[in-house]
């Protein structure tokens, strides 16, 4: 079954510290940080692994005035938040007395039903409050930090993760979720309605009416699928606060969710940037994809050499995802439509086919014989063996010696003898590779009761000290 992340959204006033709580949880400087109440205009989303659990975290924007313009009001940020989101990390200034605006955002969050923290950020001033001031706002679960500090993050961490379910907590069925996936406007909702045979979307000429995943079940041959139908996603720029950002994280929960994905781009509005970016997050999250073009019946004065003139030049717009099948519909026609179904099917079983050791093994022996991996002059990347190792999306794992010194076209060129050997249509393939010598290294670490070295614990140090400096940089230049 393919998994949905759970979410959890931060919320709060303006200037209380939720961007830098934000990056301490996701670990990264994703947000942009400044001491200007109401610096981050923009929900921003990150993906958190703690403690054998993931989970989408969500930076809303800061509450500030409803009639400003620029600004979502509290009420939609709120309600967005708790409707899309299964945790509320509820955010003050434990400096400052609760006002009346957190006391409506305490009251809202817990109005949704869903688990509400409340962190009393800043906890490392002098002027901090006791957490008995904070009473008042009726949430149970009160954790003191210091986001600027890295104060209290890891009690905020173990806190979530006892209130959403754990990655390998999943029950397998023999559902295909397949998800329309694209800009708004480009016809999601029209074939999501001509798929499902029933008027179940709203359809709108105003880009942006879906605002939540509409979803349907329904029976193809001897399958249950069930369709999702998501709002689109516009360009960073372009993007509302509030309501639509909130549109932005179902999208992504959706592709995270899906087995299939069908990115949807409207023919006479064709390979833009954004189209670009979507079918690299479907590529990245292993999902299956089909580059479906819609509205075909729109287009004037075609005859049967049109699409072969279009088909090259998408290719080239999506040449980092080479593997995934161009299909051209038509919801008004119906043209090309119950064939997506069939492609969906067929990709979902290419997903789950096992390859045998023997004939991987052969494909990577020849594979050296005829262009050995180029390395430093006395060290050469040696590869041994290949195994697959999953499914959905299928993994492969290389061991050698020296992998380190792998050129990632050397990688691209092994992946293209397997997809020549297997048929891996509409589905992205991976790769691991593992260094023997490491894992004896490590092997003989354990063995002395020492802690091994990783790829993950060198990228921490790297980490550590890239935000040691940006620490001092802040000490010394204030950001404005």
């Amino acid at each position: 079954m393919a998994s949905k992340l759970p979410t959890v959204a931060i919320i709060g006033q303006a200037n209380v510290g939720k961007s830098s709580l934000f990056n301490r949880l996701v670990r990264s400087q994703q947000a942009i940080v400044a001491r200007e109440a109401g610096t981050t205009r923009d929900n921003v989303l990150g993906r958190v692994e703690y403690n054998y659990h993931n989970f989408w975290l969500v930076d809303t924007a800061g509450l500030k005035d409803p009639n400003d313009e620029f600004e979502a009001s509290i009420q939609e940020q709120i309600t967005e938040a708790a409707d899309a989101a299964d945790v509320i990390l509820v955010v003050v200034d434990s400096s400052q007395y609760a006002s009346d605006q957190d006391k409506l955002v305490a009251k809202k969050a817990l109005r949704s039903k869903k688990p509400v923290l409340l962190v009393t950020n800043k906890a490392d001033l002098k002027e901090s409050l006791p957490n008995d001031e904070f009473k008042r706002l009726g949430i149970k679960s009160i954790i003191r930090a210091s986001a600027e500090h890295n104060q209290g993050i890891l009690d905020i961490l173990d806190e979530i993760v006892t209130l959403i379910p754990a990655q390998f907590e999943e029950t397998p069925d023999d559902i295909l979720r397949v998800s329309l996936i694209g800009r708004p406007n480009v016809g999601k909702s029209n074939l999501f309605n001509t798929l499902a045979g029933k008027q179940q979307a709203l359809v709108a000429n105003i880009a942006g009416t879906t605002r939540d995943v509409n979803r349907i079940s329904i029976r193809y041959g001897a399958r249950d699928i069930e369709l999702l139908d998501t709002a689109g996603m516009r360009k960073p720029g372009k993007q509302e606060v509030g309501i639509e950002k909130f549109s932005v994280l179902r999208t992504l929960q959706a592709i995270e969710e899906s087995d299939v994905c069908f990115l949807l781009m409207d023919v006479n509005e064709l390979n833009t940037q954004l189209d670009q970016r979507l079918a690299g997050i479907i590529d990245e999250a292993g999902k299956g994809m089909v580059i479906v073009v819609s509205k075909w019946d729109s287009v004037e004065d075609k005859d049967a050499y049109t699409r072969d003139a279009l088909a090259p030049t998408i290719a080239r717009n999506f040449k980092f995802t080479p593997w995934a099948p161009l299909i051209f519909t038509s919801s008004v026609t119906g043209q090309n439509v119950t064939k997506l179904f069939d492609l969906a099917l067929d990709i979902d079983a290419r997903r789950k086919q096992e390859c045998k050791t023997r004939k991987l093994n052969d494909l990577l022996q020849n594979a050296v014989q005829k262009h050995p991996p180029a390395g430093l002059k006395n060290t050469h990347p040696k590869l041994r063996y290949m195994v697959q190792t999953d499914t959905s999306p299928p993994w492969f794992v290389i061991y050698g010696s020296n992998l380190k010194f792998i050129h990632w076209s050397y990688k691209r060129y092994l992946e293209r003898l397997v997809r020549e050997e297997f048929n891996f249509a509409g589905t992205p393939i991976k790769f691991s590779f593992r260094d023997e010598k490491q894992i004896k290294a490590n092997k003989e670490l354990i063995a002395q009761g020492k802690e091994p070295v990783t790829k993950k614990s060198k990228e921490e140090k790297k980490e550590k000290h890239a935000k040691d400096l940006q620490d001092l940089k802040d000490r010394k230049e204030p950001t404005l």
